[in-house]
This record gives C-alpha cells, structure tokens and sequence, in this order.
C-alpha cells in the first residue's frame, strides 16, 4: 500500500501544532491532573475551533465529516503536545457510539467543543467533566482511580466496558497516533538535549553510543507511522491492533532513551519529560495492551 498524506493534512496538521505550541499544554496537563480544568478547557476551545472534536461527527449534526486519516493527524499532533483532556472519547469514539436520540441529543454539542463524552473501557477518563457516558447515564458523582498518569484522571462509572466494535477501533487508533505523537516529542527532546549537554568537554550527541541509541528511536518511530496511517486506510480491527502495538513498542523506546539521555533531570516532575514518560506508559495499556492486540492481529 502506497499512502502520503495530502497537502490539506500536512496544512490541518501545521495549523495544530502552530495553535498548541503556544498553549502551554504542559502547564495545562499539570493543572488538569489537581483537577484544575480551566486551562485545558481553554486548550480544548481552541481545538474546537480548529474542528477537532466534529472530524468524525457527520456535517447534519454539525460536524466536519472527515475521515479516520484526519484523526490520525490530530491525534498524533495531540500526542505530541501532550493534551489532557477526554479527547479520544469525545471525537473519536462517541461519534460511532451515539446513535438515534443520543446522536441527535449530544453529537452537536460535542462537534462544537460544548460537551464532552467519556466511555469505559473499563474505566472512565475525566468522567467528572464528561456531560455523556457512552452506554449509560451520568448518574451520582463518579469515583476517582488513581493512575500511572495523573493528568489521564480515571474514573468507575456505572456502565458497561467498551470492548469492541467499530467505535471500540477508532478509540484504538486515536491512542496509537497519541503515542506516535509522544514518542516524535520525546525524540525531538532528546536530540536537542544532546546537542546542548556537554560531558567530559564534549556534546553528548558526538558520542557513538548516544548517536545510535536515537538513531534506533528513529528507526522504530518510522515503522510504526505507516502502519498507524495504513490502518486509518483500512479501517482494519486487525490492522488498528498492531499499529497500537507497533506505536506503542516505539513509543516506550523512545522514552527509555530519552531518559537515559537525560539522565537524572529527566526524573524531576517539573521536567516536561515526565509528563510524557507518565503519557506513554498510561496510553500503552490503555484501551487494551499489547497481549491483547497481539491476540486481535493473531486471530485474523
């Protein structure tokens, strides 16, 4: 299979990365993990306003009508920004989960950033500012989990866990272009820190070791970019299930070596780096991990 990605994705994904450079998301996913939503709201305005939430909402409901190729794209730009937030809930999956009265209800305000959706799987992200719970009623206050990563605040619902279906798979491939995202960020700082740290009167980055440990972070980050792109192609259960084990491989490379690049720095918790390594540990075994991917690319 053939695939690049158009001249309207490359602009769609250009206009991302411009808007969230300048948001502060690192700040805002910080916020968002003491439950101090405000500044990820307002992350998450300007993202409506670039029509993240309607891409897969159909245009009768107010929505943009693109497909999973442009979910990809702003998935992975979310990733790499490290976006806190409902996200893959609201734009990916309540899209082809609401259907009948609660489509007509919800999906015009989630297209227009005014409502936000959560799904268990089997617990429930950011089910304390989620307006609909896929498959159930918001009822009573949600109970808080605690997790890996404190800006993905998880919560037990009163509902059944999503385990499959097409909506299932498109909250999959969101998370695997999510980890795509993260692993480029956690390449991208890594390089740039080992042209600026010095050792022994010399960059870091002109040493061998260094040089190869990135260079396999490239080499794994760019094997899984075309399998994420060729299952939002496909649409493939199979297909989705090892690119989100392929992303997610790559993605955990990346952050062991942009730790040990780092070296002790990389620990602290007011490092941005910490907040991607907490990322892609979460996201990994969010939404299924690798065993049961594995198992889902098997059986076909």
């Amino acid at each position: 299979m053939r695939f690049a990605l158009s001249a309207e994705h490359r602009d769609f994904a250009t206009s991302l990365h411009a808007y969230l450079a300048g948001a502060d998301t690192p700040g805002a996913a910080r916020a968002w993990a003491h439950g101090r939503h405000e500044p990820g709201l307002k992350v998450l305005r300007g993202l409506a306003e670039l029509g993240v939430p309607a891409l897969l909402i159909d245009e009768a409901h107010g929505g943009l009508g693109a497909g999973p190729v442009d979910l990809v794209v702003a998935f992975e730009a979310l990733g790499y920004h490290a976006v806190p937030g409902p996200l893959v809930e609201t734009a990916a999956v309540a899209p082809a989960a609401l259907t009948g009265a609660a489509a007509e209800r919800w999906l015009p305000s989630l297209a227009a950033g005014e409502a936000f959706a959560t799904v268990p799987v089997p617990l429930a992200l950011d089910a304390d500012i989620a307006a609909v719970v896929v498959g159930a009623e918001v009822v009573g206050q949600p109970e808080l989990v605690r997790s890996i990563d404190p800006t993905r605040r998880l919560f037990r619902v009163d509902a059944p866990p999503l385990t499959g279906g097409r909506a299932f798979d498109l909250g999959v491939l969101a998370v695997a272009a999510q980890l795509l995202g993260a692993g480029r960020w956690l390449l991208d700082a890594a390089v740039a820190y080992a042209k600026q740290r010095s050792q022994y009167d010399r960059l870091i980055g002109e040493y061998q070791a260094i040089r190869h440990l990135l260079a396999d972070v490239v080499t794994h980050l760019e094997l899984a970019r075309p399998l994420v792109h060729a299952a939002a192609v496909t649409a493939s259960p199979q297909d989705i299930s090892a690119a989100k084990v392929k992303a997610g491989d790559a993605a955990y490379l990346a952050a062991r070596t942009a730790l040990q690049v780092h070296g002790a720095i990389g620990y602290t918790a007011g490092h941005d780096l910490g907040l991607r390594l907490t990322k892609v540990r979460a996201l990994a075994g969010a939404w299924g991990d690798s065993g049961f991917h594995r198992e889902r690319v098997l059986a076909r």
